[in-house]
């Protein structure tokens, strides 16, 4: 079995020295090969910049785009033609829990399949992409998926 490795550089620059509500939470990261540079901050509870993504997002939006991989692999295996795909995600974290952390993570995903698509061996496979999802089995988080089938 072969070992994977991501890597990531990210770079901020600032001062503390300003104090902890006056520093900013703004830095820039890129994942090579990527070339692609993201802009990024804390969330804004946390003095961050809402017009940036922040950590917490990336991890929501890291289980959705993982959730649509691994359904479009088993469905593209199983022959199943899914004409679109589309995710309203959502991750909760509780300030109150100890150690605070992100708790649930739900996935909502939309799911166009072609005429003649059976629409109870699509939510079978979405279970089993969800099963398969190397960001859902990486998480401490709970993440759920909650699915709707539109057969055209």
């Amino acid at each position: 079995m072969a070992t994977h490795v991501y890597s990531s550089h990210l770079v901020w620059h600032g001062s503390t020295g300003v104090g902890y509500r006056a520093y900013s939470r703004d830095h820039r990261a890129v994942t090579p090969p990527a070339a692609d540079e993201i802009a990024l901050s804390a969330d804004p509870h946390f003095r961050g910049n809402e017009q940036l993504m922040n950590p917490e997002q990336l991890v929501v939006l890291a289980a959705s785009s993982c959730q649509l991989l691994s359904f479009l692999a088993v469905a593209a295996r199983a022959g199943i033609d899914v004409l679109g795909y589309e995710d309203d995600a959502t991750g909760a974290m509780d300030e109150a829990g100890t150690p605070i952390r992100i708790g649930t993570i739900d996935l909502f995903p939309t799911v166009r399949v072609a005429t003649g698509t059976d629409p109870d061996e699509v939510l079978a496979l979405i279970e089993q992409a969800h099963h398969e999802c190397y960001i859902a089995n990486s998480l401490n988080s709970v993440v759920t998926v909650t699915a709707t089938i539109h057969v055209e």
